[in-house]
């Protein structure tokens, strides 16, 4: 017996599949849910916990179902390598938003075009941020987090008390890298 199963993922903890979830539920009366969350599409789908759980689980004649192809990955060879080994189980893979059914012909070739626009778009955005960083630089401007250890207090403490790097971490409540470059900065 055939089952229809649904996929949902989002990229971070402010997130929620639930859109995702109602709008594939409002189409589809849906056997089984997988979901990954706070999980990046830059991940290899078989390489996530809840799509990994899902591969196991299909069977010959089973649907997946996803909101759009992009919670599937962003990167165009591992969309189509996860549709290829759900299609070689049998297993068809609809796309709701962009609505089409990606066992047909047609469906892999709008997959093949639609996951190169994904990634296009994934590495415009990586440029863009590339260029606002940079830009930010050119003006001076302080990036990252603000320094709160303070490097002399935290390797004077350890000297005055022979403490090891443990326990100088424990003692400011920092990391041991932190009380390392606190050390080697004041040296």
């Amino acid at each position: 017996m055939s089952a229809t199963i649904a996929y949902v993922r989002v990229s971070t903890d402010d997130q929620t599949t639930s859109a995702q979830g109602h709008a594939i539920e409002s189409r589809y009366k849906v056997n089984r849910w997988f979901s990954d969350e706070a999980t990046s599409g830059a991940i290899k789908a078989k390489d996530r916990a809840g799509f990994s759980q899902l591969l196991s689980y299909v069977r010959e004649g089973d649907t997946v179902v996803v909101y759009a192809i992009d919670r599937m990955g962003r990167n165009t060879i591992d969309v189509l390598e996860t549709v290829e080994a759900l299609q070689s189980k049998g297993v068809a893979v609809l796309s709701i938003r962009e609505g089409f059914d990606l066992s047909t012909p047609m469906g892999k070739a709008m997959l093949t075009m639609l996951a190169a626009m994904a990634e296009l778009e994934r590495s415009n955005i990586k440029e863009r941020q590339l260029a606002g960083l940079e830009r930010a630089r050119a003006e001076g401007k302080n990036l990252g987090r603000e320094k709160v250890i303070d490097d002399e207090a935290v390797a004077q403490w350890r000297q005055e008390n022979s403490a090891s790097i443990k326990a100088t971490a424990d003692h400011f409540g920092i990391s041991t890298a932190s009380v390392k470059r606190a050390c080697k900065a004041v040296a």
